[in-house]
């Protein structure tokens, strides 16, 4: 069975973003996989909006650069991509304002008459290429239904009148429907939020920066549905101070940004690190430095979440590639705050944030595990020295405790100390959660491996760059290396799969190579570092022909 690549352009305002989902779901409901990759710039109207839908019978997480059907809402899309078009691709394209040739249909002339507003012109377009494809026009109405609460009939009129138009000129294509049932899609934002729900999440604060922003609107929307509240505070500084106040009183919590809204929480990371609170905060990358591209994504900000707050204290960081991945991971990540009482940070980007894939959840996978509990004997110790670091924990309310949280350095009840015995004794305890954290993490998984298992050369890279790598080393017969944690870095993992290997090639979307770099500090020497740094992800296209220049 064969796959299918779409591109829908058009100007921000035009709905492109909508018309891709309603392609992408079309192929869902006939058994396809999808995968689907937004590219939009940060104007509220105008500039240039364009989605690639790419179906196909297998499991992907990656986009092409060639098409085979585009469809162009207004000019500028055929300018931008006309290179894009197979030998054998078709346009359709609104005749009323692109001049081109394939298959033009008066998309705003129709809409107009159907009194619609010039955003249907999406729907329209949909109903002309359901058509091309020889889908029944029942499925296209499922799908409208499904996807436009307003306007919902008028739409679905609308897209049958370009959809016989088409009709009447003929059949191009032929889709066939696979013997497979239809996929959840989900956004990898979506993923995050429904993972840490599953492990107890009762409380989301966010001030919005895209690409993290989706994240806060899908559990705002769904609340009520999922015994949670969300909160939007004045700025970045005001959610991590309310989030640690909410951890401080025993309520689970997650806050969402992006690398400039990191920037102002630092500080209340250190604070975390000191008082030992429990803070989960999900990075969603973008290229930086200040503003940089705010609608695109990057790998930029790895070594800022390593190494971010002052002082020393053990943290943990996390990377998922896909949605699978960011669901597990940010339920794991909410475990792992209030087991070892750390800042935990999942590293995503936009790219893994606002795409759309089709995923294979198992939601079994995530149980809420319970953290250490004091168990009311004597008198309570918030800073109690353990063999592994760890405290008890309690929370206000609890008439038999007195409960402390402290910035400063403290005894073990909390109370400020600069005596040299309790800073290196608060020290020791700290730091003694490092080697909690790995024995724990070592019964977990911290690696993927994909590929020829048996390979000389190695394929290394993380967070959502794992789609494209995976694809196309898979290809090319190669070891596909993918740490899900980047602090702590499971090393006698990667000691275990990189015995053997020859040749260690680093793929990641930022400008130095920072993940081939954490790698060296441990031992591990990259021969070769493919890296791309213009707020795009890689295509496979574009990747393939770079790895085999190295290996070839």
């Amino acid at each position: 069975m064969r796959e299918y690549s779409i591109l829908i352009g058009g100007r921000a305002g035009e709905g492109i973003r909508l018309a891709g989902l309603m392609i992408a779901k079309l192929f869902n409901q006939l058994g396809y996989r999808i995968f689907v990759y937004e590219d939009y710039p940060s104007l509220i109207k105008g500039g240039h909006n364009f989605s690639i839908i790419r179906a196909s019978p297998k499991k992907i997480l990656a986009h092409q650069e060639k098409v085979d059907i585009l469809i162009a809402l207004n000019q500028e899309t055929i300018k931008q991509h006309y290179w894009r078009i197979k030998k054998e691709g078709l346009i359709i394209f609104d005749s009323n304002s692109v001049k081109a040739k394939g298959i033009g249909i008066p998309l705003k002339e129709i809409t107009e008459r159907h009194k619609l507003p010039q955003l249907a012109k999406n729907t329209a377009a949909f109903g002309a290429f359901a058509s091309i494809l020889g889908i029944n026009f029942s499925l296209v109405k499922k799908v409208i239904k499904n996807s436009i609460e307003k306007r919902g009939v008028k739409n679905i009129e609308l897209a049958k009148e370009t959809y016989q138009q088409v009709k009447k000129i003929g059949q191009f294509l032929k889709l066939s429907a696979l013997k497979k049932s239809p996929s959840p899609l989900l956004t990898g934002n979506e993923a995050i939020a429904l993972g840490a729900i599953k492990a107890g999440l009762k409380l989301y604060i966010a001030y919005p920066m895209t690409p993290a922003t989706t994240i806060l609107h899908y559990l705002a929307k769904n609340q009520e549905n999922f015994n949670l509240l969300t909160i939007q505070p004045e700025n970045e500084i005001a959610a991590i101070g309310l989030a640690q106040g909410a951890s401080y009183a025993g309520i689970k919590n997650m806050i969402g940004t992006s690398g400039g809204g990191f920037a102002l929480m630092v500080e209340h990371l250190s604070l975390a690190g000191q008082a030992e609170i429990p803070t989960v905060v999900v990075l969603s990358q973008r290229p930086g430095p200040a503003t940089g591209l705010p609608t695109y994504t990057a790998q930029g900000d790895l070594f800022f979440a390593l190494f971010a707050g002052h002082g020393e204290f053990p943290k943990i960081v996390l990377a998922p590639g896909d949605p699978e991945e960011a669901f597990y991971l940010s339920g794991q990540a909410l475990n792992l705050a209030w087991k070892f009482q750390v800042p935990v940070i999942i590293l995503s980007d936009k790219h893994l944030s606002e795409s759309t894939f089709s995923t294979e959840i198992n939601e079994r996978k995530i149980i809420e595990e319970d953290f250490k509990r004091w168990k009311k004997n004597g008198e309570y110790k918030r800073y109690a020295m353990t063999a592994d670091g760890v405290s008890p924990l309690t929370f206000p309310g609890d008439k038999k405790a007195i409960i402390k949280s402290n910035s400063y350095t403290h005894d073990e009840y909390g109370i400020t100390t600069e005596e040299i015995e309790f800073v290196n004794k608060a020290k020791e305890k700290r730091l003694k959660k490092l080697k909690t954290i790995e024995n724990y993490l070592k019964k977990k998984e911290t690696i993927k491996i994909y590929g020829n298992k048996k390979s000389k050369t190695a394929l290394i890279t993380w967070g959502s760059t794992k789609g494209v790598v995976k694809e196309v080393g898979e290809n090319l017969n190669l070891k596909i290396i993918q740490p899900l944690y980047l602090s702590p870095l499971p090393v006698w993992e990667l000691k275990k799969h990189l015995k053997g290997v020859k040749k260690i090639i680093s793929v990641e979307v930022n400008t130095t190579g920072q993940l081939s770099h954490l790698l060296k500090c441990y031992g591990f020497q990259s021969d070769k570092m493919i890296l791309k740094s213009d707020g795009r992800p890689f295509t496979l296209d574009e990747l393939e022909e770079k790895i085999k220049k190295i290996i070839l």
